[in-house]
């Protein structure tokens, strides 16, 4: 695997620091501002939000662009609105700070997708990924706990200025690692719009939102509901999140060994997964020892449906992978903004920290209630290019 590929990685886990670790500074931030816990939980919504719509616009504006000069650009924007919320004692200009860095680190992840799957190969789609998405995880398991420990004791504003520097830091590896210059290959507008017709990837999208949707209605309540309901202290949190990390470092390491070769395979095993620790962290929020491993449970198989559907997205895309790439960063945060917007409908409602295990569950079995529709439409379509192999290329239909 080309070292690029690994820095692209902590470039991530730069960005990704910002994206998790709010769900260690709710209730700080909460406290800080004067809002309630379900509205310092729309904080991460909104950041899914900024992402959703980012991904797609910032994909087609910077199309021609060098992919060194988007991944810059974008990177220098999003430090400057950690600076702008570390500074802001107003809860709406936050909202808006959120909303902005998201937009751009939105851009950014599809653009290094792109790259990444060109410097892997086509065989090693799903690793690059692995690898890519494993800067997210590794954010889990370092940038979350740390900056859910600087949030206690030095207040939430310095996990904002930490992230601000780590994203400074990223520029340097990109100015030094990615070469200047455009692709070989300019892509092209109305071919990258065509090949989103495709209904094999609009099953691969509603795959990846609903399974994100299933993680991150948990996720983003970790923190209150650990020590409101669970009945841990405050210290315990960071440690958990931390191992929280761990399982979701294994989960996304191990399927990026497999899902290249058995997507659906893999995605069958992860939801399952889910769902199983979806519901035993339902019925036992209370229990500590039967709370924290489902919750490490989530996070392993959780994120192991990532590579999966990723190599699915860039195989059925083929030759134009930009806007498809794009397409599914907005489609993952569909997820991460419909499953913390559900989770604060049921705890406005009353409902109980242990609602968030029974929604998780729920969506996780509508994601698993893709995979048959995707085998079926992936099955039609090579059948369709064995009768009319002069109308459609191979690539366009494999990895199933």
């Amino acid at each position: 695997m080309p070292r690029a590929v690994y820095l692209l990685g902590l470039a991530i886990f730069a960005q990704g620091t910002s994206e998790l670790m709010l769900a260690g500074l709710l209730p700080e931030i909460s406290t800080d501002l004067g809002v309630s816990i379900p509205a310092a939980g729309l904080l991460i919504s909104a950041f899914a939000v900024g992402m959703l719509v980012g991904a797609p616009i910032l994909a087609v504006t910077t199309l021609r662009w060098s992919r060194r000069a988007a991944m810059l650009a974008f990177l220098a924007i999003f430090a400057l609105t950690h600076v702008a919320g570390a500074l802001t004692s107003s809860y709406g200009v936050l909202l808006a700070t959120r909303v902005a860095g998201a937009f751009v680190y939105a851009g950014f992840w599809a653009v290094a997708s792109v790259t990444a799957i060109e410097l892997a190969g086509p065989e090693a789609r799903a690793k690059a990924m692995s690898i890519l998405a494993g800067g997210l995880t590794v954010a889990t398991i370092v940038g979350l706990p740390a900056g859910t420990l600087l949030g206690q004791h030095l207040g939430w504003r310095s996990a904002f200025w930490a992230v601000a520097v780590l994203s400074a830091l990223s520029i340097i590896g990109i100015v030094a690692t990615i070469p200047r210059g455009r692709a070989e290959r300019t892509p092209e507008l109305r071919h990258e719009v065509r090949s989103m017709a495709n209904p094999q990837l609009w099953l691969a999208y509603g795959t990846t939102a609903l399974s994100t949707g299933a993680i991150l209605v948990i996720f983003s309540y970790l923190a209150p509901l650990l020590t409101e309901t669970t009945g841990l202290s405050d210290g315990w949190v960071p440690a958990i999140l931390a191992l929280y990390g761990v399982g979701a470092l294994i989960g996304i390491t191990v399927s990026g060994r497999t899902a290249d070769r058995r997507p659906f395979s893999t995605l069958v095993l992860s939801l399952t997964g889910v769902i199983v620790a979806a519901v035993v962290l339902a019925l036992a929020t209370g229990t500590p020892w039967l709370a924290v491993p489902a919750i490490i449970a989530v996070g392993t198989f959780g994120f192991a449906t990532n590579p999966a559907v990723n190599s699915r997205v860039f195989s059925v895309a083929g030759s134009a992978p930009t806007l498809a790439a794009a397409f599914n960063i907005s489609a993952f945060n569909v997820g991460i903004t419909v499953g913390p917007w559900l989770g604060g409908l049921a705890l406005d409602a009353g409902a109980g920290y242990s609602s968030v295990g029974w929604i998780g569950a729920g969506l996780g079995v509508l994601a698993f209630g893709t995979i048959p529709l995707a085998v079926c439409a992936a099955g039609r379509a090579r059948r369709s290019a064995v009768d009319q192999p002069a109308y459609e290329s191979a690539s366009s239909i494999t990895g199933a």
